[in-house]
């Protein structure tokens, strides 16, 4: 009898260990599932990849609306429409036919590429948001000469249908301006 009490005896300490490693290993999966969980229902999350998607889109819009070829004017305006919405929207729309006349006259290609960017405000629940885009605009005139121009863009953005859209677009002021 001897012998089967310190068999099992030896065998406690193993047992002990593999209990204690099992209880650690639960608790580091535990403690990584509460964590994973909390990260992805983590309203903060949510608002910057709203903002995310903000951006992408706005930085897209005013590079559409900074760019035209005068042989591919109704692709190009057709573009600046579907990237804009509201009182913006209608402008363009109303504009449209003697835009395209002096587009076609002048007979320029403008081309846009955007430098950086960054949302300045954002209110999710509304829908709107606003943001400031730095380009590059280059126009190239009939004699294929060039020009390039750096600026600075204000636009807002509202959402609709799930998209954001540009609801308004103006030049930044520059550095030294006076303001309001």
């Amino acid at each position: 009898m001897k012998r089967q009490v310190r068999a099992s005896a030896g065998k406690r300490p193993a047992l002990a260990a593999a209990l204690v490693l099992t209880l650690v290993a639960g608790g580091f999966a535990a403690w990584g599932g509460r964590s994973w969980y909390a990260a992805a229902h983590d309203d903060s999350a949510a608002y910057a990849a709203q903002r995310d998607r903000a951006l992408a889109a706005g930085e897209q819009a005013v590079q559409n609306l900074n760019t035209l070829d005068h042989q591919r004017v109704d692709q190009g305006l057709d573009l600046w429409e579907t990237s804009t919405t509201g009182e913006l929207h209608q402008q363009l729309v109303d504009g449209r036919k003697e835009f395209t006349s002096q587009v076609r006259t002048a007979k320029t290609v403008t081309t846009a590429r955007v430098l950086s960017g960054a949302v300045t405000e954002l209110d999710d629940r509304a829908g709107r948001a606003r943001l400031l885009v730095a380009l590059r605009v280059t126009v190239t005139t009939p004699d294929s000469k060039s020009s390039e121009k750096d600026s600075r863009m204000l636009g807002e953005l509202t959402r609709t249908d799930g998209q954001w859209k540009l609801s308004a677009l103006g030049q930044a002021p520059v550095g030294g301006a006076a303001t309001g």
